[in-house]
């Protein structure tokens, strides 16, 4: 055991020492690689821990680089290393967490994860939450909650408002929850493409007038395609007004709270009923950790709670809670404990600096693209992303753009992904990494420019 450890932490930190220096996106011959490990295992096993290794580090070598500083594609989650450590502990004690009593000390850690991130947005005692395993179920808790609490058993003629910019796995979630996707109304956005809040007071309007019950409005505190933050303390306004259940899908941008300028950008998301946020992600802990709160965590908890009599020896929820009662989960990995120590280990101070080091990256990017003749910037990043294009004098803009974003990760210096705004192509680079730095984004700027500047010639 101690040696198989000592190879892997050893690969680890070799892996880690170079994490910057290889690849941000390698996926030249990646299926011809992932064909050749393609195999059923035998009887007794034909593969020593050397093997093993040189199986991971064949795997990590093909597909992108999402631990790596030069990765500005999607959202990344950074694979803080303090993290795995924290995970490799939790699955080898292997204690179950989702109910109190088999382990209260986990379950209590769990739940000072929990109350932290209450803390961080304002919400009350009463106030509970799960982790998740990201944000899209994150969202479905949400929704059941809130179909629960307003709607009842008969739901279908229940209405759900969301912007046009509002992330994917909204839309699914209320499809998960059994609402036909007629019952999701896409409420146009303002022309910083934040939701326009006298199109939701009128599409709730239309719809009471049609017989329908409205009971639910997402607002988005950073949205996937240029981190726009819808206009939240409005939104709350309506929601309180129309007696709706407010959510805000916060899973990209909601640890920037922790930050001066976020907290004000943010302003009024303590009214929201509920709030998604993942860790993977703001606070660059590995893939598989998000988290729903929700402000009246009695609400969560009869959405969720069902009596099962094979489980009649332990103790009902007291001091500790139950967590299964909170979520869709029954049996799942420990999550807190790759939260909690870092936050313990780094202080919360390190998180804070490097969410504000990500926004100060934002906007160099973005100032200094928007200062060279031929780039276009019509939004002002309000978090860590930075959506341009490229206008050339001649040639068709999408298709440019597309080549545009190829040439740039051909570099592989740097991996950028794409996306389509009222049906034109924009390159969206997010920088949230705490391994990213200005000497990482200096190299991109000058990459994007050259990049244009071979392609219009």
């Amino acid at each position: 055991m101690r040696a198989m450890g000592e190879q892997a932490l050893g690969y680890l930190i070799e892996f880690l020492r170079s994490v910057g220096e290889v690849p941000a996106n390698d996926a030249g011959g990646a299926l011809d690689v992932a064909r050749s490990v393609r195999r059923s295992p035998s009887d007794m096993g034909d593969l020593d821990f050397d093997g093993a290794l040189d199986l991971v580090s064949l795997a990590a070598s093909k597909g992108s680089n999402n631990a790596g500083p030069g990765f500005l594609a999607f959202i990344p989650g950074g694979g803080l290393f303090t993290a795995a450590l924290a995970d490799f502990l939790a699955d080898g004690v292997d204690r179950f967490v989702n109910l109190w009593e088999p382990s209260p000390v986990f379950v209590q850690i769990e739940n000072n994860v929990v109350r932290w991130i209450c803390d961080v947005f304002g919400y009350p005692l009463e106030a509970r939450g799960v982790l998740t395993s990201g944000g899209s179920l994150a969202n479905f808790s949400a929704i059941v909650s809130a179909r629960r609490a307003l709607l009842g058993e008969d739901f279908l003629d229940g209405t759900l408002y969301v912007s046009e910019q509002v992330h994917a796995s909204v839309t699914k979630a209320a499809m998960l929850a059994g609402f036909p996707l007629r019952g999701v109304r896409k409420v146009a956005c303002d022309p910083k493409l934040r939701m326009d809040v006298g199109a939701l007071r009128g599409a709730i309007r239309e719809d009471r007038a049609a017989g329908l019950r409205p009971f639910c409005v997402v607002g988005s505190a950073g949205t996937t395609n240029t981190g726009a933050i819808d206009p939240i303390e409005a939104i709350a306004d309506v929601a309180s007004e129309e007696r709706l259940w407010f959510h805000a899908d916060a899973a990209y941008g909601g640890f920037f709270a922790l930050t001066e300028r976020g907290r004000e950008r943010f302003r009024g998301i303590e009214r929201a009923d509920s709030i998604t946020v993942d860790p993977h992600k703001g606070l660059f802990m590995p893939y598989g950790t998000g988290a729903l709160i929700v402000r009246q965590g009695e609400r969560l908890r009869d959405a969720h709670a069902v009596r099962a009599e094979y489980l009649q020896d332990l103790s009902p929820e007291g001091e500790l809670p139950n967590f299964t009662e909170y979520s869709a989960e029954l049996s799942r990995n420990i999550r807190g404990l790759q939260v909690w120590l870092p936050l313990l280990l780094h202080g919360v101070a390190a998180f804070r600096q490097a969410l504000d080091e990500k926004l100060d990256l934002a906007r160099l990017m973005h100032e200094e693209l928007r200062a060279t003749p031929g780039f276009e910037l019509p939004w002002e990043p309000e978090l860590s992303i930075a959506t341009f294009r490229y206008v050339p004098a001649s040639v068709e803009p999408g298709e440019f753009n597309r080549r545009l974003l190829e040439r740039i990760n051909a570099s592989k210096r740097v991996f950028m992904s794409s996306t389509l705004i009222d049906g034109t192509f924009w390159i969206r680079p997010c920088i949230l990494n705490h391994r990213t730095h200005r000497d990482r984004i200096d190299e991109a700027i000058d990459i994007i420019r050259h990049s244009a500047t071979e392609l219009a010639d």
